[in-house]
């Protein structure tokens, strides 16, 4: 039902107002490289032709040959047409071979723009949309929808050129050298076209139901392969049920490949037969024709030579309105993650960072996700409509001000908004009302640049790339000197581990490093931190999963890192944030309390219930110890 459905709805929908010069526009680079393919298109289809008609003239003067007293004259004509042949035939494997490069420059640069422009794209999308999106779905998008748009270009448009060209060539010549023999040829048109348009139409949505299955396997394999997804499976027992959900699709795969290919041979069969009863009808006529007199013999050779570049263009045709809306739909799909404003813009006259110690102030915040038709699309998120849902206020009014070199701790109940603020201070989302700013400039004000080059962030699950420790490391300063990466990993308490490693920096880490435990790669992201040296440092539940140990290093490296910087830190244990120039409490989207840890645990409100809830009931001064 969904292949049919889709088949129905590639054969109905009509292209998109605006998307062909779009693709016309995109291809501008290779225009006139697009102009030179087609004139050796025009070429290579003209000789396509000429050929049957000098093979003709051939017969026509070996026949002629007994009816003259010398046969030299036509040894010479023999020869000559023979040379001529020959020579287009050469003619016809250089155009070949010039046209192939072409294609080959023209498709593959077009698949570069095209794979450019659509990742450069999705990187500047805001956090919320790779929330939504399936990544096996963009996959998708870079890889075979930008190929079946490339195919737009260099297969379909030559394809279309060289047909209607054969075609209107071959017609105008048949009907020249016999259009007795030509009308009946053509007889057999509607029995070519009619079967050929409808199975071009089930192979194309045939073709189309395996590439979103692929993609479906795609998605399967890119969340399932990861650690966290292999983990996951393992944990809860889903391996057989993993392996039958993916063996369904795969099969499924494997009977529409043989479908296709059954569907394929039928059609070419039938191709071959019905072009070997045309021949049998040319030559009997042609031959009759030939034998009374009325046409000469070759002639007879020319059509049947011709009925080739007749029917088989035809049969390309006939299918050509499947064949180019499938191109126009891989470019639509393209253009549909093109189309997908990024939220989060730097302003025309945005400015730098001013010189000196940064502060962090949150002005009259409100903010609200946004919903899915904001950030996503219905093919990407694999729903028939999108999730209108969302668009909530989950901050109503924040104001906090973290003056520089300071220390400032969220804490509060899971969900209160602790990492939604923190997600605010390095513009990963914009505020709906009020302002972000560093040092007294709206971050909306500042260049992406300055932003990063000011603040950093270390989350609870810091990520790592499937590379080395050097390559993640200078992913934060990438003109960092070997020297300069061992001094941020002893500055994170990493020396004795980055001794022990065989290879050194260049030891791979894993995918999201996950050869490391959880504490080395916590302060790995440190180190990459401290070589980034921002002016601002946000820790989001940096500590949250660690065991005792693995916390009291990483909390070493933290010490490390704040150190004469501005911070803010949201943490659940509240023992980490004890020390706090200020500790403001978070719950429901607003700031309910704010104070030092000990002006806190007097004021007996939520953080002293907080406090409590960690520690127990006893309170010795600042201290809490737990309850026996």
């Amino acid at each position: 039902m969904r292949a049919a459905a889709r088949r129905e709805e590639i054969g109905e929908r009509s292209v998109a107002k605006g998307t062909l010069p779009r693709i016309w526009l995109f291809a501008s680079p290779y225009r006139r490289s697009i102009l030179v393919f087609l004139l050796l298109t025009v070429i290579s289809a003209v000789i396509g032709v000429l050929t049957p008609l000098l093979a003709g003239r051939v017969v026509d003067a070996v026949i002629g040959a007994a009816k003259l007293s010398s046969a030299a004259p036509a040894v010479r004509a023999v020869l000559v047409l023979a040379a001529a042949i020959a020579g287009l035939a050469v003619l016809d494997a250089g155009v070949g071979l010039a046209t192939r490069w072409l294609s080959a420059r023209i498709g593959e640069g077009l698949i570069l723009d095209l794979r450019r422009a659509v990742f450069s794209h999705v990187q500047r999308m805001p956090v919320a949309f790779f929330t939504r999106t399936r990544t096996g779905a963009l996959v998708s998008r870079l890889n075979n929808d930008v190929i079946g748009a490339q195919a737009a270009i260099t297969d379909t448009l030559s394809s279309l050129v060289s047909n209607v060209i054969q075609l209107v060539l071959a017609l105008a010549v048949m009907i020249g050298l016999a259009w007795q023999v030509t009308l009946v040829a053509l007889v057999l048109v509607p029995v070519f076209l009619l079967p050929a348009r409808r199975m071009g139409g089930t192979i194309a949505g045939l073709q189309r139901e395996a590439a979103n299955l692929n993609a479906g396997m795609t998605t399967q394999m890119t969340e399932r392969f990861s650690a966290p997804g292999a983990t996951l499976v393992k944990l809860f027992g889903r391996p057989a049920g993993e392996r039958a959900e993916f063996g369904s699709r795969a099969a499924r795969v494997r009977d529409i490949g043989v479908r296709t290919a059954m569907v394929s041979r039928v059609f070419l069969t039938s191709l071959s037969l019905l072009s070997a009863l045309a021949q049998a009808l040319v030559y009997g006529l042609g031959g009759y024709l030939a034998v009374t007199g009325r046409i000469a013999p070759g002639t007879v050779v020319t059509l049947a030579l011709l009925l080739s570049r007749l029917y088989g263009p035809l049969t390309q045709l006939s299918n050509a309105r499947v064949n180019v809306m499938s191109a126009l739909v891989s470019f639509e799909r393209v253009f549909e993650v093109l189309d997908l404003r990024p939220m989060i813009t730097e302003r025309p006259a945005a400015v730098a960072l001013p010189d000196g110690p940064v502060s962090v102030r949150l002005r009259d915040v409100h903010f609200g996700y946004p919903s899915a038709t904001e950030v996503s699309l219905a093919s990407l998120e694999d729903v028939a409509t999108l999730d209108s849902r969302g668009g909530e206020e989950v901050l109503h009014g924040i104001d906090l001000e973290v003056p520089a070199g300071s220390v400032v701790a969220l804490v509060g109940s899971s969900g209160a908004g602790k990492s939604t603020l923190a997600g605010l201070v390095p513009r990963l989302y914009d505020v709906r009302s009020g302002a972000v700013e560093l040092s007294g400039v709206d971050v909306r004000d500042l260049t992406f640049d300055a932003i990063r080059g000011a603040v950093g962030v270390v989350t609870q699950d810091g990520h790592l790339f499937h590379d080395t420790i050097r390559a993640n490391l200078r992913y934060a300063r990438p003109e960092a000197t070997d020297a300069d990466l061992v001094e941020a990993m002893r500055r994170a308490r990493l020396g004795e581990l980055l001794d022990s490693m065989p290879d050194g920096l260049d030891t791979v880490v894993g995918e999201r490093g996950y050869r490391l435990s959880g504490g080395e790669r916590q302060r790995l992201t440190i180190a990459r931190l401290l070589l980034a040296r921002p002016a601002v440092v946000v820790l989001d539940e940096a500590t949250a999963h660690l065991d005792s140990e693995s916390e009291a290093a990483v909390q070493e490296a933290l010490t490390e890192a704040l150190h004469g910087r501005t911070a803010l830190v949201i943490a659940h244990r509240l023992s980490t944030v004890r020390h706090a120039d200020l500790i403001a409490v978070v719950e429901h989207g607003r700031i309910v309390e704010r104070g030092t840890h000990q002006e806190l645990l007097a004021a007996e409100g939520r953080y002293a219930d907080l406090y409590r809830r960690q520690f127990g009931n006893r309170l010795v001064g600042d201290l809490v110890e737990p309850a026996a």
